[in-house]
């Protein structure tokens, strides 16, 4: 097959990636799930063809020199793919992720609209994090478009690649893209600064001048997202305090405290309702108890503040995943899977099945 036929395939039948490895069909992954296409085993010399009708001579050369590449590319104008080719076995693999072509609103990807409020703050650090594949692109892609349809502020975004094309509304938006536009992340927040930004999305936070960029462009006048790999609030501060050296960590723990407006933390899962997938939250955002936590270094007991914060629009993972559970949106085997504390929640389901069970009963 060629690769305009396997495109229009993930588009048809709207998978999210397509897999292309040596000595297995082409696979797409749907609902979450893999499945195989009922083609031969693809050759040495199938992927090298594919990998070579979308990839550019920068990043072939990029691929030949350091064993893999990143890059965005569009399908005409059907879709935008996120593309990863990479050398195993000696062979050439290509894995292609889906960018869906409407951005989404807060409703469709089940973010509550209490997150609203804060995309209003001049200044400040918003974090959204989770493991790969969980959402948290389209999240952050939504949470702009927002702000650039609501608000007159130049945003500038630093991505690897760039994933949604956004266009000008109330807002300028400049989308620079890392080995394409600018060297690096750290670089991107430097100079971005001298930008006239309101508004800065680093794609991601992967090493420590990055991660300290981004918290002093938030103390300084700036509204910043950016994503890290963690689960949970409470491990997303734990992973910045500790990617500094130890001397500096009580310093940075009371310039989180400051600048930190609030830390989102997703997965995504298939649906037990019907076809697709829905995305569970944790939302923790920075009341003064929990900035004196962070400052303290008590994170251990910040979930206990989200617990009793929903008032102010937090909720914890597990807590998110039992309501989706309960309104049949997600099987048990997800929920459990996914949960931070599956002892706690299986606890808390037999609970929830007595109650259901008594009530029942003393209808009957």
């Amino acid at each position: 097959m060629e690769i305009n036929q396997l495109l229009q395939l993930v588009v048809e039948r709207g998978a999210s990636d397509l897999h292309l490895n040596v000595g297995r069909p082409p696979v797409l992954r749907l609902n979450g799930r893999l499945r195989s296409l009922n083609t031969p085993p693809l050759t040495p010399e199938d992927t090298m063809a594919l990998m070579k009708a979308i990839t550019s001579e920068r990043c072939q050369q990029e691929l030949n020199e350091g064993g893999s590449s990143d890059f965005g590319f569009a399908f005409g104008d059907k879709a935008r793919f996120r593309v990863s080719v990479f050398k195993q076995k000696g062979h050439v693999s290509v894995v292609l992720r889906l960018i869906p072509s409407e951005l989404l609103s807060f409703e469709q990807i089940g973010l509550p609209a209490s997150i609203k409020n804060l995309l209003t703050k001049p200044r400040g650090l918003i974090l959204v994090t989770g493991p790969t594949g969980c959402g948290k692109t389209t999240t952050l892609a939504t949470m702009i478009d927002f702000v650039n349809t609501e608000h007159d502020r130049h945003i500038i975004t630093i991505e690897d690649p760039i994933e949604y094309y956004h266009n000008h509304k109330k807002g300028i938006i400049s989308q620079r893209e890392v080995g394409v536009d600018l060297e690096t992340f750290s670089e991107g927040l430097r100079r971005a600064l001298r930008q006239d930004p309101d508004v800065i999305l680093v794609g991601e936070m992967r090493d420590l001048e990055t991660i300290q960029a981004a918290i002093s462009a938030a103390e300084t006048g700036h509204l910043v997202f950016g994503t890290l790999h963690t689960t949970g609030a409470a491990r997303t501060v734990d992973r910045i305090i500790d990617a500094f050296p130890t001397d500096q960590q009580e310093q940075i723990r009371t310039q989180l405290s400051v600048s930190l407006i609030a830390a989102i933390s997703q997965v995504l899962m298939p649906r037990a309702d019907k076809k697709g997938r829905v995305a569970g939250f944790e939302i923790m955002i920075t009341t003064d108890a929990i900035a004196n936590l962070i400052r303290e270094n008590k994170t251990f007991r910040i979930n206990s503040s989200i617990q009793t914060g929903r008032k102010f629009g937090m909720i914890l993972l597990d807590d998110f995943l039992f309501d989706l559970f309960i309104n049949q949106k997600i099987s048990y085997a997800e929920m459990m899977q996914k949960a931070q504390s599956p002892e706690d929640l299986q606890t808390k389901v037999k609970a929830y099945t007595d109650n259901q069970t008594s009530a029942a009963t003393g209808r009957g």
